[in-house]
């Protein structure tokens, strides 16, 4: 849906509270069609991004699983070599 929002489930050391805030604002962002919320809309806004906060930290914190947590470095490495190859193709 989104290319700015990142996976954040089984990473050492776990998702950040902002990481999380970042990723809600961005998804809010995209369903609202809206970078920056008019006055009027603002607090609808805020209290959608903090409910999506607060129900994503309640399901990473509910997930389980059985695979070794990922490096966030490795996997950042593997994005831009992955990005690299795509755009380089493209042109």
């Amino acid at each position: 849906m989104c290319r700015n929002i990142k996976p954040l489930f089984n990473f050492e050391p776990p998702a950040t509270h902002g990481e999380i805030h970042d990723a809600a604002l961005q998804f809010v962002r995209k369903v609202s069609g809206s970078t920056r919320p008019s006055k009027r809309n603002e607090a609808a806004f805020e209290r959608a991004v903090m409910a999506i906060t607060a129900s994503v930290h309640e399901l990473l914190d509910a997930m389980e699983t059985a695979q070794p947590p990922k490096n966030r470095e490795e996997e950042a490495a593997k994005a831009r070599a992955r990005s690299a190859a795509r755009f380089a193709t493209a042109s």
